[in-house]
């Protein structure tokens, strides 16, 4: 039943966007992590592109919302962290491609290039 329900929170979490960029967070890859135990007990690990963003709290409290929303959670919880730090690498494929679409550049390309070109 946890695997089954692992999986409609991860669609559901495909409906909560980052307020910066118009890409679902799963897609963002900024949840590292869904755990769901026999009881329906939900633990989600995640992070931010940016550490200071002033709607950490807002979206926080949406994931955990969507997540109450799936039939089968039982309790929430949302831990927030910063290690590892967000990079576009972690995205999707698909969050990779809608970026491109959005912006008309390969994020991932970019990244590679200017931020990991020097180590």
């Amino acid at each position: 039943m946890s695997s089954e329900l692992r999986e409609k929170i991860i669609e559901a979490l495909k409906n909560v966007y980052d307020p910066e960029i118009p890409i679902n967070i799963w897609d963002l890859g900024l949840v590292y992590d869904v755990r769901v135990d026999d009881e329906g007990n939900v633990y989600v690990l995640m992070t931010l592109t940016a550490p200071g963003c002033p709607l950490a709290n807002t979206l926080t409290i949406n994931v955990e919302d969507v997540i109450r929303g799936v039939d089968g959670v039982k309790d929430v919880t949302v831990e927030l962290t910063f290690d590892p730090p967000w990079n576009p690498k972690k995205m999707t494929p698909e969050g990779r491609e809608l970026f491109k679409k959005l912006y008309g550049y390969d994020i991932v390309e970019y990244w590679e290039n200017v931020y990991e070109k020097n180590v």
